[in-house]
């Protein structure tokens, strides 16, 4: 008689342990799946250049320079004063 337990309780255990795997595997591939109605997200933009502050040395993307005097700077404030 204890054997039959031991078996149906071992049988019950494997089925809820496959049962949980099953379901977090759906919910898994759920949440990579976008909602239908909606487009995807668009593909990441191009690699743009970069270049580093000719004052601190912050690196950033080209478009974003302030040049002057052929120098590369992150914003105006670190350009500094023309001499006359």
């Amino acid at each position: 008689m204890s054997r039959l337990v031991f078996w149906i309780a071992l049988a019950v255990l494997i089925f809820f342990a496959v049962r949980a795997k099953l379901r977090a595997a759906v919910r898994n591939q759920q949440m990579h799946v976008p909602p239908q109605g909606r487009p995807a997200a668009a593909p990441p933009a191009a690699i743009e250049d970069m270049t580093s502050c000719a004052h601190c040395g912050l690196h950033f993307p080209v478009s974003e320079a302030v040049r002057a005097d052929g120098r590369d700077y992150c914003s105006p404030a670190h350009v500094p004063p023309v001499a006359h």
